[in-house]
């Protein structure tokens, strides 16, 4: 008798319009699609499904309603607490959405939900721009960003969330909108520290900012500096 595995039940019922990829337990490329940044968190959703395309979010918060699983959202994976995933549910990978377009004139950058920091600045420092991020390259671009987002450039520019501009969401009945100062504002104060779960961002649009050379780490000064070192540091 044949069975008919997880993600090929998505497979079917998502249809030829999921232009991603599923991927179930029984799939040779799981454990890897599975792994987060702390290995030691160790969760078997019971399919991954990589979205090629907002779309396609659509497509699988759908399916997971369809199906009463829980769903969890993940961007770069590197969240330490592990809630890009979830224990025999349904995770919609936001990898594939790895877009980015720099404005350098309007001193913007477009950056798709699956992106990380290191992507983030690779583009921008092109035009000497950056957007104010957090310390390790390998950060997701979106759980960074809805969680405040502290970095080098925080003094000067702001929290990584004080330069969102807009946001690509879809909302959990499937509704896709933009979140900004002008449209859908109560979403983008939201988004922008209330807390999570209202919607899937699929893609951020940021303010970057003019930096060159960016100094960080140790450093150490005679003690006779003092007075001159901490005023110059507050």
């Amino acid at each position: 008798m044949s069975t008919i595995t997880p993600a090929e039940s998505a497979a079917r019922e998502l249809g030829a319009g999921f232009s991603g990829e599923l991927i179930g337990p029984e799939d040779p490329t799981y454990d890897e699609a599975r792994a987060l940044f702390n290995a030691m968190i160790d969760k078997r959703p019971s399919v991954i499904a990589r979205c090629a395309t907002p779309e396609d979010v659509v497509s699988v918060i759908a399916f997971a309603r369809a199906h009463d699983l829980p769903l969890a959202i993940t961007g770069g994976g590197h969240n330490g607490g592990g809630l890009g995933s979830v224990d025999d549910g349904v995770v919609a990978d936001l990898g594939p959405l790895g877009s980015i377009a720099v404005d350098p004139e309007a001193r913007t950058v477009r950056v798709g939900g699956g992106c990380t920091w290191r992507e983030v600045d690779t583009a921008t420092h092109e035009h000497g721009l950056a957007v104010p991020c957090g310390v390790i390259s390998t950060t997701g671009v979106g759980g960074l960003t809805l969680g405040g987002g502290i970095g080098h450039l925080t003094r000067g520019c702001g929290l990584t969330i004080d330069n969102l501009v807009a946001a690509e969401v879809v909302l959990a009945d499937g509704e896709r909108v933009t979140a900004s100062a002008d449209e859908n504002e109560e979403l983008f104060w939201a988004l922008r520290g209330g807390g999570g779960n209202f919607g899937v961002v699929t893609e951020f649009t940021f303010r970057a900012h003019p930096v060159s050379d960016v100094v960080g780490g140790p450093t150490f000064w005679p003690i006779e500096q003092t007075d001159e070192l901490l005023a110059a540091y507050r």
